[in-house]
């Protein structure tokens, strides 16, 4: 990063007509980037109008080039990447395509960045793969400060347990299809991000504890005057540590060991989501830092569960932020000495400022500490957590290495000893449910949906089946080498299987009717079959259509989920 920042990758060092092109179109900013009288800040943004949390970001850049001219700075956006909803796509032919759009977020991001004239990054983005494919692609260019502008969630819905149980009642067929819409609509309806604490939530939880967010912007709704303020704020801040003259903060001195740490720590103490599994390894080797499974499940077994937010709680986003949210979270962490406390942020006040929550006073932005949680029935100090660990634990045996979710599942089912019941797809899975095959003890093991095999799809369609067999009073449990999400339910799984089946793995050498046992005490994933004397069944073929021939590639080069899944970090020997 040293040298790129010294290498001439600068405006200043690029001809005349690269530069004639490149600020063509700026209008009033014209003038002050061709005489470089401050920064140049990139806008790197994932908008679209079908996300709900990134339907705000459609005005966002003017907003933005307005708040930098007021700091004596420019702006441009810079380019754009793709931003696909796993929401959208759950259970779709569309989901296979979801965890490279990482590597395709990271990849335009690194194009967006490669035309030399900018001086700090401001990167929209906001959910599942988006937020860590835009830091993966920033970080090549780690020379640069670079901070995140979230939008916020949207307004509380129905009940997620009342959505939970409508979601079961369809998949017994005891609901319509027009129940279950109404439901769900009543639950993702307004622009912002879903409330629920998945994949996109978890994100924002993790740019805080790394300092990459202005303090306390995790969570303030879209459309406020406070949202605004923050957003004004960041830009502010980005131009201040943008100028070559000033207190220049480069994201490569941002990002280091103890942020990755900071950020592990924040994803456990608060149940989040399993997706960052393989994100956090991603975003580690894209910054020079190796952290795995056996790291993570390291710091849940002594980082205590201090928020209860659904699916871990029947809670949401909004009754966490209430509660105290970040600032108690982040105070919470200092306090305990379980967070880094010197590790360079984007904010002044190093770690500390994440410690006090964003008020408006009079249209002028301040901050206070929150000393107490506003519901212990959410969010607890640490000296009285939910659990004395984070919930998130590494099975092993042979069967491989996988990820359970302790956090979002009851103690009662943290150990099944069932036969198992193989598939090699969802619909499978949907079919055996519906024909009654499954009412009994089962470990439901879904092979071939690892990253080489399929792209490794979210398989969270099988929740509400799964939960209704276990409500049925039978031991259950999900084996798959696939994902299940930041919404990872009631039912016990190993989930992100490593080897996956496809090459030989041990999912590929199980048969109907062996027994499996799973348990997150013991952190155990095992059977008691003779897998030695036997030879791995032969994967289904490719699927075609929806764009996954295209992705042929990514599959083929993929790296395996403990490494973080990527086709482009294995290419690229990082």
């Amino acid at each position: 990063m040293k040298r790129e920042g010294e290498g001439g990758g600068h405006r200043s060092a690029i001809g005349c007509t690269n530069l004639a092109h490149a600020f063509a179109a700026s209008g009033e900013d014209k003038a002050a980037i061709a005489a470089g009288r401050g920064p140049n800040l990139a806008i790197v943004t994932a908008y679209n109008d079908m996300l709900s949390a990134h339907q705000p970001y459609g005005a966002y850049p003017a907003q933005l080039k307005l708040f930098a001219r007021e700091a004596g700075a420019t702006a441009q956006v810079a380019g754009g990447t793709p931003a696909m909803c796993d929401g959208v796509t759950q259970g779709q032919d569309g989901m296979e395509l979801s965890l490279f759009s990482r590597d395709i977020i990271a990849l335009s991001t690194a194009i967006a960045l490669s035309h030399a004239m900018f001086d700090g990054i401001a990167l929209l983005g906001i959910c599942d793969k988006i937020v860590p494919g835009l830091l993966i692609g920033a970080l090549r260019f780690g020379h640069l400060p670079a901070l995140f502008v979230p939008s916020g969630p949207m307004p509380s819905g129905i009940a997620n347990r009342e959505k939970q149980m409508v979601r079961q009642l369809y998949a017994e067929g005891k609901a319509s299809r027009a129940e279950l819409l109404e439901s769900e609509s009543a639950s993702y309806h307004a622009p912002g991000t879903c409330t629920f604490y998945g994949t996109a939530n978890s994100n924002q939880v993790m740019m805080e504890l790394m300092g990459l967010h202005m303090p306390g912007a995790a969570f303030v709704p879209p459309g406020s005057r406070l949202r605004q303020a923050l957003t004004r704020e960041a830009m502010h801040r980005l131009a201040a540590i943008s100028r070559a003259d000033g207190d220049v903060r480069p994201l490569s001195r941002c990002v280091d060991e103890k942020a990755i740490v900071n950020a592990t720590v924040g994803l456990l103490a608060t149940g989040g989501s399993t997706n960052h599994a393989i994100h956090l390894p991603a975003i580690a080797r894209a910054a020079g830092i190796s952290i795995d499974w056996t790291d993570i499940a390291e710091l849940s077994g002594v980082v205590p569960l201090l928020a209860r937010i659904y699916p871990n709680g029947s809670s949401d986003v909004n009754d966490f932020h209430a509660a105290g949210g970040m600032a108690f979270l982040v105070g919470e962490l200092l306090e305990a000495g379980l967070i880094h406390d010197d590790v360079l942020t984007v904010a002044e006040g190093g770690v500390q400022a994440y410690a006090t929550e964003p008020r408006l006073s009079d249209d002028t932005l301040q901050r206070e500490a929150i000393s107490a949680s506003g519901d212990e029935a959410i969010l607890r100090s640490a000296t009285d957590p939910f659990q004395p660990d984070g919930g998130m634990r590494l099975v092993t045996g042979n069967l491989g290495r996988a990820i359970f979710k302790a956090s979002a599942v009851d103690p009662a089912h943290w150990t099944v000893e069932a036969p198992a019941k193989v598939f090699e797809t969802q619909q499978q899975v949907a079919e055996a449910f519906a024909a009654g095959e499954l009412d009994r003890d089962v470990a439901v093991v879904v092979r071939f949906q690892g990253p080489r095999a399929n792209g490794m799809p979210e398989l969270h369609q099988l929740s509400p089946m799964l939960g209704v067999l276990q409500d049925r009073g039978f031991r259950v449990a999900l084996i798959t080498d696939g994902r299940m999400s930041g919404a990872s339910g009631k039912v016990p799984a190993a989930i992100h299987c490593t080897p996956e089946a496809l090459g030989g793995g041990p999912l590929a050498l199980l048969r109907d009717g062996d027994m499996i046992r799973l348990c997150a005490d013991t952190g155990t994933l095992t059977t008691s079959a003779n897998l030695g004397s036997r030879s791995p069944v032969s994967p289904p073929p490719q699927a075609q259509g929806m764009g996954r021939e295209l992705f042929a590639m990514f599959r083929a080069q993929a790296d395996d989920a403990e490494r973080g899944g990527s086709a482009m970090l294995a290419t690229a020997g990082l």
